[in-house]
């Protein structure tokens, strides 16, 4: 089975490897292409994973290109991790929205709305490649913003393109591992949009044990989120809610955090990174050592300014492996060999919930098979967790419409209606911000 990784000098291509290595089962993937637009970068990378391959006899195979048309053809499975202008892009993202005073963060608020409208058009353009190249490939999406960019090419795609998060994966196992359950044999009620989701409930043998711990508050504020949002605010929504909406519910605190903050989080993974990257020109360099001491750094200090807003700590031991290479495997498998599974995924919402339309893409969890994804239906959301989705998947249409049409119309309406965004000028100055910095913008008129 062929695997093509767009993005395959990302940083974090090692961790999908890694799952790739423990899995020795017939109808595994045997041939991985990277794909990227810079060699060296790629070049990097496989170093890396030659090393973790040293020792696994039966390691897939890794060839390398930056050609696009040449990484498609015969694949089973594309796995989509590009990140369109890079870190600096990212950077940039950031200090832009923070200039105007809101949130610059990547997938959230002015910063997620500019990253989609530079990312889009080029989701779009791999859609419409994959769909004339590898018509039976399968896409696996973790290109952020996850939830919008699965939505552009799910146009072009239909269900053949899932989005993946280990949000929602890091959130159940916290929840399952605090109430002394087993994630494996627990039920996630999960649903929302893509860094926009709340757990309602968890079920474990047919019972909910989600009260049991909305009721205990010593066991409430022992887990990550127990301590960012904090008990009596969780007690209050009667629910666990993602992470990222502590850019919601904190707003001011964490946009006075990043104005505060030596360096935002864009500006401090594009240096780690480029020192990686650096070090990496070295032959002698040892690539794994190099990377995995990267990476703990990385893990370690997720949405520090969040934490420190909320008292938070350090994050648990257990919080710093990632997940969703995992999700990635878990969803290959049960689509290449029909391993019928549960996963939380990004996929278009058919009648799931019903303030949504058919198309639009959600985050729920659901049944998995050689058929592809099928969302589980759900109760209706409360209406205030309604109230954010509707408008959220409002501003992704309105970014989906801009990048279709070239509209900066489009565009400015885009963050004059995000809910972090407070002003129609606000808006507009974001527009021309983000213009003067993204070469990628151009084509909005």
């Amino acid at each position: 089975m062929k695997l093509t990784i767009l993005g395959g000098g990302g940083f974090r291509v090692p961790l999908v490897y890694g799952a790739l290595l423990q899995d020795h089962a017939e109808g595994r993937v045997t041939h991985v292409v990277l794909h990227d637009l810079d060699p060296a970068r790629l070049s990097a990378v496989t170093r890396v994973l030659a090393e973790q391959a040293a020792r696994v006899p039966d390691a897939p195979e890794v060839s390398a290109t930056t050609d696009l048309d040449e990484a498609l053809r015969g694949a089973d499975f594309v796995f989509s991790a590009i990140r369109v202008g890079g870190l600096e892009g990212r950077a940039n993202d950031e200090r832009v929205a923070l200039d105007q005073g809101v949130l610059g963060q990547e997938t959230v608020g002015a910063g997620g709305i500019a990253y989609g409208l530079r990312t889009v058009p080029v989701a779009v353009d791999i859609a419409r490649r994959v769909a004339r190249l590898a018509p039976d490939a399968w896409v696996i999406n973790f290109t952020n913003p996850a939830g919008l960019v699965t939505e552009a090419m799910s146009r072009h795609l239909g269900d053949r393109v899932i989005g993946i998060c280990d949000s929602p994966v890091g959130l159940g196992r916290r929840i399952a591992r605090v109430l002394g359950a087993n994630p494996k044999e627990a039920w996630i009620d999960y649903v929302g949009l893509n860094h926009l989701g709340w757990v309602r409930g968890l079920r474990v043998a047919g019972r909910d044990e989600l009260p049991r711990l909305l009721a205990d508050p010593d066991l409430l504020g022992s887990f990550e989120e127990g301590k960012l949002f904090g008990v009596d605010w969780l007690r209050s929504l009667g629910a666990i809610p993602n992470e990222y909406l502590h850019y919601y519910y904190f707003n001011r605190e964490a946009v006075r955090a990043y104005q505060q903050a030596e360096k935002t989080r864009g500006a401090f993974l594009h240096d780690q990174q480029a020192r990686f990257y650096a070090e990496m020109r070295n032959p002698d360099a040892p690539a794994w050592k190099v990377w995995d001491r990267t990476r703990a750094e990385r893990e370690a200090t997720y949405m520090a300014e969040n934490r420190e807003t909320a008292g938070a700590g350090e994050r648990d031991e257990d919080d710093l492996s990632g997940g969703y290479e995992k999700v990635a495997l878990a969803l290959m498998r049960a689509i290449a060999l029909d391993e019928r599974t549960t996963l939380i995924l990004n996929v278009r919402n058919q009648r799931t919930l019903s303030v949504l339309d058919t198309d639009a893409v959600i985050e729920v969890p659901c049944l998995v098979d050689a058929n592809g994804a099928h969302p589980v239906t759900v109760d209706p959301l409360p209406d205030h967790a309604t109230g954010l989705v509707c408008a959220v998947k409002a501003v992704e249409r309105e970014v989906l419409a801009a990048a279709d049409s070239g509209s900066r119309a489009s565009a400015v309406k885009a963050f004059a209606l995000h809910p972090l965004v407070d002003s129609v000028n606000v808006a507009r100055r974001l527009v021309e911000g983000y213009s003067e910095v993204h070469p990628g913008l151009a084509y909005l008129r």
